[in-house]
């Protein structure tokens, strides 16, 4: 087990899920088929849309194994390709079970 991972967020234009789906639905097509491969390949552990403040823009976040996959995965994400996020940003993270 890895001591460490990096954290893709993303920040979309969209105001909800329902929006993404609604004005830019190949774009999120082409995510989650893109992201589910990337899972497949074993480069993508888990990723998502936080539900938790639907006030703010839709935002995401990905974990990936190596800061080249990260940087790859967020470069190359149909959202951001097409300038729909608004912004990216790469954290490295600590895993406290790798200890």
């Amino acid at each position: 087990m890895q001591d460490q991972y990096f954290v893709v967020f993303f920040q979309t234009k969209y105001a909800s899920l329902a929006e993404v789906g609604e004005q830019a639905p190949d774009d999120l097509g082409a995510h989650i088929a893109r992201s589910k491969q990337w899972h497949e390949d074993g480069k993508l552990l888990m990723a998502g849309a936080f539900l938790d403040r639907p006030e703010e823009p839709v935002s995401t976040m990905a974990v990936l194994g190596s800061r080249e996959d990260a940087e790859e995965y967020a470069a190359g994400d149909p959202f951001v390709v097409n300038g729909t996020a608004t912004s990216s940003e790469i954290r490295p993270w600590a895993n406290i079970f790798a200890a």
